[in-house]
């Protein structure tokens, strides 16, 4: 063997040395940086330079992996050794992302280091015990949203009940006469205790469903009685704009039939989701000009009760809770653009997920409520809109209607209706 290539073998030993150390003292980190970390450059060779890269990212993953577990994070990467010698990488699993930081040997060869790291982690929902800690007396709890504080506000129905009664076959609010709905039906919520800390709404409402607060606190809020939509400042009891005639159903375009939820874009832009009767979506410019109804040909999306939506802006995505067609569908919104529009939608429909009431969107993902359907647990559920398939299921209600998630991912929030203040509940669970 000649001096060089002794020399050479010499150097890929160490090498293999220091990259089993990586492999011990690195089981939870993430990719390493594909940049240099400043070290001294004084007289270093080429291979001094490598080794001192692969030694400063071994100082920094291992900082790294001790302020992960501080926040107990548990991501697991398995890392190999790619380059001439030969690798092994082809026989890793298929749902791991492979990239490869490349060094440079004696001699101008490449060595790599493989890094494999799992998906991102998905957080799931964690319920807090004995949150609220005191008892409330609320109506059949419809709808929570939390305001730009971070406060849970929830929309309740008081002594009101939607029964066989309630509307004529024709869809007209039998009890107008007993005018709206004395109570505050709004109430703001302490985060950490669940205390009431104030509220609004008495004589305002008839039979209240959707609530949606918008990132500059405006409150939408649909009516089923009313027939209308509308959006409000806080405690302000004229609004600011009403879609609908009140307490006149119809299919136009300037009238709704039992609105259940809105859905806010940050440019303004509003969905409403037209549900009981015309199982539509409607969608609105910022000053509430009609832009498109979902679904209209050639788009072939049947709704059947759309009875929540939420939007995922950065995916351009408007994700409904079809819920007697018991599916999730997102279409696409049409923020950025109208191409795509009329596309099929991503369809998620599984066999467990039963009558869907309610979604809510957090990053690149989706958490929906079902609710009482045959014999199938009521349950959450953790959506991938992106593959179309449930990730994750958790909790056990008995009637959820709505669920909210806080924009930073502290905290979700759940409501059911039942008969009484003891089955009208609000639960919070945390996102771990």
């Amino acid at each position: 063997m000649s001096n060089n290539k002794a020399a050479n073998m010499e150097k890929f030993c160490g090498l293999i040395f220091i990259l089993a150390a990586v492999a011990i003292d690195l089981s939870a980190c993430n990719h390493l940086p594909m940049h240099r970390l400043d070290y001294p450059e004084d007289a270093l060779t080429l291979n001094e330079h490598f080794f001192n890269d692969v030694r400063a990212l071994i100082k920094r993953r291992l900082k790294e992996t001790a302020a992960l577990q501080e926040l107990h994070m548990d991501n697991e990467n398995v890392i190999g050794i790619g380059g001439s010698s030969g690798s092994n990488s082809n026989e890793l699993p298929t749902n791991l992302e492979h990239i490869s930081v490349g060094g440079v040997g004696s001699g101008g060869s490449d060595v790599g280091i493989d890094i494999i790291t799992p998906p991102p982690t998905v957080p799931t929902p964690v319920l807090v015990e004995n949150w609220p800690t005191e008892s409330h007396s609320f109506g059949q709890v419809t709808a929570v949203s939390i305001d730009p504080h971070g406060n849970p506000v929830i929309f309740h129905r008081a002594d009101r009940y939607w029964d066989a009664n309630t509307f004529n076959d024709s869809n007209i609010f039998y009890l107008i006469e007993y005018g709206p709905i004395k109570e505050k039906t709004i109430y703001i919520l302490d985060p950490k205790t669940g205390a009431i800390k104030s509220g609004w709404g008495e004589d305002m409402f008839y039979m209240p469903h959707g609530m949606t607060i918008d990132v500059h606190g405006n409150y939408w809020i649909t009516d089923v009685a009313m027939h209308q939509a509308f959006k409000f400042k806080p405690f302000e009891t004229q609004p600011l704009l009403t879609v609908g005639k009140r307490f006149k159903p119809g299919s136009s375009i300037n009238h709704l039939c039992k609105p259940t939820s809105i859905a806010v874009a940050t440019t303004g832009e509003f969905f409403i989701a037209d549900g009981y009767c015309n199982s539509r979506i409607l969608k609105f410019n910022a000053a509430g000009r009609i832009l498109r109804t979902i679904p209209q040909p050639p788009e072939f999306l049947s709704l059947q009760v759309p009875h929540g939506i939420t939007l995922l802006e950065h995916l351009d995505l408007l994700c409904i809770a079809d819920r007697e067609n018991m599916r999730v569908v997102c279409p696409k919104a049409g923020l950025k653009s109208s191409q795509g529009e009329g596309q099929p939608a991503a369809t998620i429909q599984e066999p467990d997920l039963g009558r869907v009431f309610d979604v809510a969107a957090y990053g690149n993902i989706v958490y929906a409520v079902n609710g009482p359907t045959s014999m199938l647990p009521v349950r959450g559920f953790t959506i991938d809109p992106r593959s179309e398939t449930i990730i994750g299921h958790w909790g056990e209600f008995k009637n959820p209607h709505s669920i909210a998630v806080c924009v930073n991912g502290s905290a979700l929030y759940i409501t059911e209706i039942g008969t009484n203040h003891q089955t009208n509940k609000v639960w919070k669970y945390v996102l771990v």
